[in-house]
C-alpha cells in the first residue's frame, strides 16, 4: 500500500482502491499536484467542511465517478450535485468497494455538520486520519478499538492539536506508525516535525514526508 502525502492535510491512500481524505489542492500553497491531474479516484473521505478539508473533493468525484464518503450534511449537498454519497456520523460505519470507513470523535468546528476523525480498514490495514481536532480521550478508544497501523495526525497548532499535543495522542492512540500533517502550508501553522519526532520518541516511528512524497505501508 502507497500513501502519498499531497500537503496540508491531504493524502493519497494507493491499494486496492485509489482513496484521497480531505483534498484541499486548489488554493493550497503546499499542494503538489492539481485536481486536473487527478484521473482515477475510487473513494473520496472528507472529514469536516473547512476549505482546507473539502477542498476539491466535489470536483474530484464528479472528474473520476469516484463516492464521496462524509458527514451527512455534506453527503447530502454532494448528491444534490449528482455525485454518488455515502453519508454517516461519528460512531457509524460504511463499506463501499470492500473498503471499511468509521467515523470517529473530532474536537473541531465546521461549517456544516460536525467534524470527525476516519479510520479505515484496507487490504488488511488500518489507517487513523485525525482529521482537525484537539487532543481527546476518546483517542484511547480509537487504539483499543482499532490499532492503527498507521496514524496521520495534525501538529500545527491554533486550529489543532500542537506538538506536545500531538506527542501525547501518539500515545494514546498507540499507533505502530504516525505520519505530521497540517503543518507548514500557512504561516499561522508552522511547526518543525523533527521536533515532533523527537518528542514521540520510542512510542511510534515518526515519517515525515515532504508533499508529494510516498512511503509504503508493509
Amino acid at each position: 500500500m502507497e500513501i502519498t502525502w499531497l500537503g496540508h492535510s491531504a493524502v493519497k491512500i494507493s491499494g486496492s482502491k485509489m482513496i484521497y481524505i480531505d483534498p484541499f489542492l486548489t488554493g493550497n500553497p503546499a499542494a503538489s499536484t492539481t485536481p486536473d491531474k487527478i484521473d482515477c479516484a475510487d473513494i473520496v473521505v472528507v472529514t469536516h467542511d473547512h476549505g482546507d478539508h473539502r477542498g476539491d473533493s466535489f470536483q474530484i468525484c464528479m472528474k473520476t465517478g469516484a463516492t464521496i464518503v462524509a458527514m451527512h450534511e455534506i453527503a447530502v449537498e454532494a448528491q444534490e450535485d449528482g455525485i454518488t454519497a455515502e453519508g454517516m456520523n461519528i460512531g457509524g460505519t460504511v463499506t463501499v468497494d470492500g473498503v471499511k470507513i468509521h467515523m470517529v470523535q473530532a474536537t473541531h468546528s465546521a461549517e456544516k455538520g460536525d467534524p470527525a476523525g476516519v479510520v479505515i480498514e484496507m487490504d488488511g490495514k488500518t489507517i487513523y486520519h485525525a482529521g482537525d481536532t484537539g487532543l481527546t480521550y476518546d483517542m484511547k478508544l480509537v487504539g483499543e478499538f482499532f490499532h492503527p497501523d498507521l496514524s496521520f495526525l495534525p501538529i500545527g497548532d491554533r486550529y489543532t492539536m500542537g506538538i506536545p499535543s500531538a506527542a501525547k495522542a501518539v500515545e494514546f492512540i498507540q499507533t505502530k506508525k504516525v505520519i505530521p500533517v497540517h503543518y507548514n502550508t500557512f504561516p499561522l501553522v508552522e511547526a518543525d516535525p523533527e521536533e515532533f519526532k523527537n518528542l514521540v520518541g520510542d512510542k511510534a516511528e515518526v515519517i515525515i514526508l515532504k508533499s508529494g512524497e510516498s512511503y509504503t505501508l508493509e
